[in-house]
């Protein structure tokens, strides 16, 4: 692993009992960078991140984490790291500045008061940090969550799954506060399955279908792998939900239906073409 390379994967496999959830499992994330992990419900996120994080041990590969082996080295792992999961682990009857001096104590770091303070400053909560957390929004919650975990400066973040259930608007308040982590040097792998946040996020994007990762690119990359739609006066270029759905085998009839539920032109409206384009260009992919 180079000193550029945050995260390193190589053929990880998990299986419980009978089920095999990781089939070989290889990839890096750049220090410093954001790197989306992709995939359906299912398909292995989750238990992905539990063995980066040290809490589950693989059955085969090996991976590495700021330079230590997770499995030889767990504990330097977890120094260098923090994990942000996919519900908000706020302490509901604390104010949101108790929650971070909390944890700041925990961490044996001085004057955690300050630490708390400089910490709701960046994450504008400084107005609600003398709220219970029980009366923050769902977007202010898991700003505090996040928050919470950036204690102590861990240069790498799991963020698994961190909008979920969030309205339209929190989630983009997460989604600045992620950039502003990369920004200032912090390491992000995150899970998600929303590929708007993978493609508003991601500096790279590792598709995960079925255990495997089955594409690993940036967005342009991934996208020059299918041809660009065009229409009779358009050229549309695919997006990364046609990509994935084309990668994980959808069928093009099912992706164009998803359009039109998502607000799209219907069959006689204009513009249909441009969508029978890129459906038969999935097919033609396949």
């Amino acid at each position: 692993m180079t000193s550029d390379t945050a995260v390193r994967v190589r053929g990880v496999e998990k299986s419980f009992g009978d089920l095999r959830v990781l089939r070989g499992v290889d990839f890096e994330v750049e220090a410093g960078s954001i790197f989306a992990l992709l995939g359906s419900n299912g398909a292995g996120k989750t238990t992905l991140v539990r063995i980066l994080a040290t809490l589950t041990k693989a059955d085969a590969g090996s991976a590495s984490v700021h330079g230590f082996d997770v499995a030889a080295q767990a504990g330097d792992v977890r120094e260098s790291i923090s994990l942000t999961g996919q519900f908000a682990a706020v302490d509901e009857v604390l104010t949101g500045r108790e929650n971070l001096v909390l944890v700041a104590k925990l961490r044996h770091l001085g004057d955690p008061g300050a630490v708390a303070d400089d910490l709701l400053a960046r994450f504008s909560l400084t107005e609600a940090g003398g709220r219970r957390a029980a009366t923050y929004s769902g977007g202010m919650r898991r700003r505090l969550d996040i928050a919470m975990s950036l204690i102590g400066d861990p240069p790498v973040i799991f963020l698994d799954e961190p909008t979920t259930g969030l309205d339209p608007q929190a989630r983009i308040d997460v989604w600045q506060t992620v950039k502003r982590l990369a920004e200032g040097g912090t390491t992000v792998l995150l899970t998600t399955q929303y590929l708007d946040e993978a493609e508003q996020l991601a500096d790279r994007i590792a598709i995960l279908h079925e255990g495997t990762i089955i594409q690993n690119g940036t967005l342009d990359e991934l996208k020059r792998l299918l041809p660009a739609a065009k229409v009779e006066y358009v050229e549309k270029q695919p997006t990364l939900e046609e990509v994935f759905l084309a990668l994980v085998g959808a069928t093009g009839e099912t992706a164009g239906a998803e359009t039109d539920a998502s607000g799209g032109a219907g069959p006689d409206a204009p513009g249909t073409a441009g969508t029978a384009a890129s459906a038969q260009n999935r097919r033609e992919l396949r």
